[in-house]
């Protein structure tokens, strides 16, 4: 199974886009593997119209989040605050954990 560089719960930034939401930075909120796509907190909201139905009797007009593709968003460095480029390596115990490219800090949270 291969690891990806971005995982739910990830502190990202859009890096480009929309201009309302290029620069924006939100907690990831669902990944979707196969299309590539992640559902960031925030950003990228639609309109879209509503039917009236049981479960919202209101109908009309509802905000949601639409995905983003992977490839838009770029991973916070939580000690730098700044957009990382990420690599793989291997500790001694053989887990392999993100790190930060630039700095060289771990941004996986052991658990």
């Amino acid at each position: 199974m291969a690891m990806s560089k971005i995982k739910k719960n990830d502190i990202v930034k859009v890096i480009t886009g929309r201009t309302e939401d290029r620069g924006r930075t939100g907690k990831v909120i669902w990944i979707d593997a196969k299309s590539n796509r992640v559902l960031v907190e925030g950003v990228n909201i639609r309109k879209k119209a509503m039917r009236k139905t049981q479960e919202s009797p209101q109908g009309g007009i509802v905000e949601m989040a639409v995905p983003v593709h992977v490839s838009n968003v770029a991973l916070i460095n939580q000690k730098t605050n700044q957009p990382a480029k990420v690599g793989f390596k291997i500790n001694e115990t053989g887990k392999k954990l993100r790190f930060d490219k630039k700095t060289g800090d771990i941004l996986d949270t052991e658990k």
